[in-house]
């Protein structure tokens, strides 16, 4: 049946919706690249909650997602930004989530990677309470069995006085942690809070403290994050990278081109990922790198460059509500039986951007019942008052 999509600037146009999903079953582990999907919560509809109150999780099926996405192959980046970090889930809910997951990682044999941040200081801290506010939470990752994510701080991007003192703080965290972590650089498009950091405003600058941070300690940095969204700058500091340090990409806008990496006589440089895209994506991403697995560079763009579009529309500005798009995509997918989202962040984008993601995501088959997905979509556009 015709679906009716509200437009930006007004009006509606007819969409026929796509009646076959693509066929991509779960198959087994990835080999040429390591790839963690950051993936989101799904939040507890019956829960009598306010916008900043604590967070309402319904376990079952923020549980049974990650069970899908390792079923795909992915590794799970848990209580990251996507899981709403800071935008409606507090420290005591992403621990958590952070042993649950664990634990069902452990039963499942899937890959896991955790956040650690500061999210325990609501006002900022001095440098001794952020540094305890991270060792703390180290503690609880280690403890759960998971690979840890230093993850970029808001309280110490208040509070530092410039390169020292993240020179410092990271140092100690990196001697402190029992196994190598991701260092994780998200930028300001995601949280403007973060702005400045690394101790500089100037990128350059930033850099050059990230770098130093990584080659005073390679043996404890598995890798580090980039969220940046510059995809020259990403390749540029790999290049820079000591040798066995990997980068995970964490650019939504350009991932396709940096996970195929580049080709000689540049050398045999690629990203591995670590994205929040790969939450919808799971098993278009999964087809796609095990065609890179079997040498196919062609086969693996040809399969996800097609998903940038919708990767785009998601992620634009304001980049941080793309966690909207997301659990819209979960839902309309079947993965959960509700569009609501802790914090009430269900309201963060408009109908036209929700529609239009509906579009983009149909066209790319991920919906495993299509006309699911068609009368989900439906019922939401008759509650906005779209004429169907």
């Amino acid at each position: 049946m015709t679906l009716r999509l509200p437009v930006t600037g007004g009006g509606v146009r007819k969409y026929e919706p796509r009646a076959e999903p693509l066929a991509l079953p779960p198959a087994g582990p990835l080999t040429s690249r390591t790839v963690f999907s950051a993936a989101h919560v799904v939040a507890d509809p019956y829960a009598d909650t306010t916008p900043d109150g604590p967070a309402a999780i319904d376990w079952d099926a923020t549980l049974a997602f990650r069970r899908h996405l390792w079923a795909h192959g992915l590794g799970v980046a848990e209580a990251m930004d996507t899981a709403q970090r800071g935008m409606g889930l507090d420290w005591a809910g992403a621990a958590e989530l952070i042993r649950r997951s664990a634990a069902e990682a452990k039963a499942a044999g899937g890959r896991i990677a955790c956040g650690v941040g500061t999210d325990q200081l609501t006002a900022g801290g001095t440098l001794p309470e952020i540094r305890a506010a991270y060792e703390e939470q180290l503690a609880v990752v280690e403890e759960s069995g998971a690979q840890a994510v230093l993850m970029a701080s808001r309280a110490l991007a208040a509070t530092a006085g410039g390169a020292d003192d993240y020179l410092g703080l990271y140092g100690h965290l990196l001697r402190q942690a029992s196994e190598p972590v991701i260092l994780h650089w998200l930028g300001p498009m995601f949280d403007p809070a973060l702005d400045g950091y690394w101790g500089s405003a100037d990128l350059d600058t930033a850099t050059d403290t990230f770098l130093e941070v990584i080659a005073a300690h390679p043996d404890k940095v598995d890798g580090v994050k980039i969220s940046l969204l510059d995809a020259r700058r990403e390749v540029e500091l790999r290049r820079r990278l000591p040798e066995g340090v990997r980068c995970y990409t964490g650019d939504d806008f350009h991932y396709p081109e940096l996970i195929a990496g580049e080709e000689p006589p540049a050398g045999n440089r690629f990203s591995h990922a670590l994205l929040g895209i790969f939450d919808p994506l799971a098993p278009l991403a999964a087809e796609a790198v095990r065609l890179l697995d079997t040498g196919d560079t062609a086969g693996f763009r040809k399969v996800l460059d097609p998903t940038v579009a919708l990767s785009r529309h998601l992620f634009e500005a304001p980049t941080r509500f793309y966690k909207t798009g997301v659990v819209l995509l979960a839902w309309l997918a079947g993965h959960q039986e509700h569009f609501t989202m802790v914090g009430g962040l269900q309201s963060a984008r408009s109908l036209p951007h929700l529609a239009r993601a509906y579009e983009l995501a149909d066209g790319l088959g991920l919906f495993p019942d299509p006309a699911r997905a068609e009368a989900r979509m439906r019922s939401l556009l008759t509650v906005y008052g779209v004429p169907q």
